[in-house]
């Protein structure tokens, strides 16, 4: 079995990606959104952590994460986000996943990809390229034409404090597209 090294930097910001099992495009639908909104509230309220950006797509989702100082363990949290977020959909969208015996091995659900994928945010510019990747993708899965026509994003609340305009998304945002980023 492989040993899958994760960025352990306590209180440190992280870029996270996540994807349906299969890519089952159903992460906007309104139950599962639901679903997901509850379960990442009860986290946090046993294990705190800032939510600095957020996206969601069908089929997947990017976040920007802020621990707390001297905690670095976002791998439970996204842990029990996932079986919660499973659990309270199970009668609409487990049905929809291919039942891998690895999967029935493990009791694992079929909503989520077993694993994740996370990016140590290092400085300032950094969080700033992976703030604006994040936005921008539901343009760059064609989506939407603009940022703000997508509902499912953290980008509302950045216009509203002042950081993004509203027409946000000329080229530089496009050049910079896919750097350093997997999904």
């Amino acid at each position: 079995m492989p040993n899958y090294r994760r960025a352990a930097v306590a209180g440190g910001s992280y870029f996270f990606t996540m994807v349906t099992a299969g890519r089952q495009p159903v992460l906007c639908d309104p139950d599962v959104r639901s679903a997901l909104h509850e379960a990442v509230l009860q986290v946090r309220s046993r294990w705190p952590f800032t939510v600095d950006a957020w996206v969601l797509l069908p089929d997947h989702m990017h976040c920007i994460w802020v621990l707390p100082s001297g905690d670095n363990a976002f791998s439970r949290r996204w842990s029990v986000i996932k079986r919660l977020t499973s659990q309270r959909c199970a009668a609409g969208h487990e049905r929809v996943a291919t039942a891998a015996s690895s999967r029935c091995k493990r009791n694992e659900g079929g909503l989520w990809q077993r694993r994740f994928w996370e990016h140590c945010i290092r400085d300032q510019r950094d969080l700033e390229r992976c703030r604006d990747y994040l936005h921008w993708n539901p343009v760059r899965h064609g989506h939407v034409a603009r940022v703000a026509d997508w509902p499912y994003s953290t980008f509302h609340r950045w216009v509203h404090n002042g950081v993004y305009p509203v027409d946000w998304g000329g080229e530089a945002v496009r050049r910079c597209d896919g750097r350093g980023f997997g999904e």
